[in-house]
């Protein structure tokens, strides 16, 4: 099963990665996935995407978690 992030904006909405100039790649494993967000969620959040969630396949593992400090 793969692992892979939803964007959404700050109204909720989910994002097209394309849309963005972004290609976020499905990742083996819930570490390699969060690695990749780790390294590239300021560029996110450069783009106008505010929150993320984590899903394993169909399912929601987590989110949506903000990507502004507080």
């Amino acid at each position: 099963m793969s692992w892979h992030w939803r964007l959404e904006d700050p109204a909720g909405a989910v994002v097209d990665p394309s849309s963005l100039g972004v290609e976020i790649p499905d990742a083996d494993n819930q570490g390699d996935a969060e690695s990749w967000l780790g390294e590239n969620w300021r560029d996110l959040l450069d783009r106008g995407v505010a929150t993320v969630t984590l899903f394993e396949g169909d399912r929601e593992v987590y989110g949506p978690m903000g990507l502004a400090a507080s």
